[in-house]
């Protein structure tokens, strides 16, 4: 073994981006977390479930959004891992979206005409507790560096696949080498014109929007869209606005999806505030999704036709291009499913 140098590692450390340094600080204790906040351990409310599967993980400029001693935060309710998370309800299964069925190997699901899926990491900066893929066996399924070729060789054998999808976990995990190096692997494939990240750290963690993943979308040729992931209003502080400028000076999409949450956002007044403020950082609201019914999850469902009369009121109170598309994944079907209201 060779030995290792402490000064070294300081100096590898140091080099590390800023976003680096800030996943090393998140809060993966809920006691310290309630310490932070403020808030009472021996609050019924805030008993904490088991998290050996899911463990909790919170980066401090998130919780920094959360108001202090307030039981009920929105924010603090998508990232607790409650006690009702072990309750077994009908109807809510591990692989809610029928990933598993649709996955192709080296990281690739091709569920929808035209596009793939790519699970570059398992890894995320937050653990958003209605995450549907919170089961998901990401050790057999990802595509990092050593498998990429797998699915590179997929993506160019079948020229029907004009889009990749960078999904995770979140792919902005991922260290901008790994990623520079995948986009340009991409960029060597003539059929492939756009590149979209499904991505929640611009929301969680707005540093991790620095000059090392600028440099490497600005040397792609594809068209570039990234979906955001954003629940509510308070997510969206003027930090995580001025992470998304150079985003948009660059001509890159902003798209958001939301998830319906009980607790969260389940009322008209939230949702509207919530497209306002997408539309003041440059990002156009896409998708309010209906809850996928992962196990460990069932306490954040809205019903149905609560989620209709909610996109009703939207629809008189807001211009049509802020009311986000109703939607619901279902198993099986070669598009998300619109939800009438």
């Amino acid at each position: 073994m060779i030995p290792s140098h402490p000064q070294n590692n300081q100096s590898e450390t140091a080099r590390a981006p800023a976003w680096q340094h800030e996943l090393r600080q998140a809060f993966s204790r809920p006691a310290e977390l309630l310490a932070y906040l403020g808030l009472d351990p021996a609050t019924p409310q805030l008993a904490a479930g088991l998290m050996r599967d899911f463990p909790l993980r919170v980066p401090r400029a998130y919780a920094e959004r959360m108001a202090k001693g307030d039981v009920h935060d929105p924010l603090l309710r998508q990232v607790w891992p409650a006690t009702e998370e072990a309750r077994q309800v009908p109807g809510f299964v591990s692989d809610a979206v029928g990933d598993l069925k649709r996955a192709r190997g080296g990281g690739l699901i091709h569920k929808y005409q035209g596009r793939v899926l790519l699970i570059a990491t398992g890894a995320c900066a937050v653990h958003c507790r209605y995450c549907f893929r919170r089961h998901f066996p990401y050790s057999g399924q990802l595509a990092v560096r050593a498998h990429w070729q797998t699915a590179l060789d997929e993506i160019a054998a079948d020229t029907s696949i004009s889009e990749v999808i960078l999904s995770g976990g979140d792919p902005l995990s991922l260290a901008d080498d790994k990623l520079a190096e995948l986009v340009q692997a991409l960029d060597g494939i003539a059929h492939v014109r756009r590149l979209r990240l499904h991505t929640r750290q611009p929301i969680v963690l707005p540093s991790r929007i620095d000059e090392r993943l600028l440099g490497w979308l600005d040397a792609t040729r594809l068209a570039t869209v990234f979906v955001l992931h954003a629940n509510h209003a308070r997510e969206l502080d003027d930090k995580v606005a001025q992470a998304l400028r150079p985003l948009r000076e660059r001509g890159i999409s902003l798209l958001n999806q939301s998830v319906l949450l009980r607790g969260v956002n389940d009322d008209a007044d939230t949702l509207a505030a919530l497209s306002e403020r997408l539309l003041e950082c440059g990002v156009l609201p896409y998708y309010l999704h209906l809850l996928d019914r992962v196990q460990g999850a069932a306490h954040f469902e809205v019903s149905e036709p609560e989620a209709q009369a909610l996109m009703r009121a939207l629809s008189a109170r807001l211009p049509g291009y802020l009311v986000p598309r109703l939607v619901r994944e279902l198993a099986g079907e070669p598009a998300k499913t619109p939800v009438p209201w």
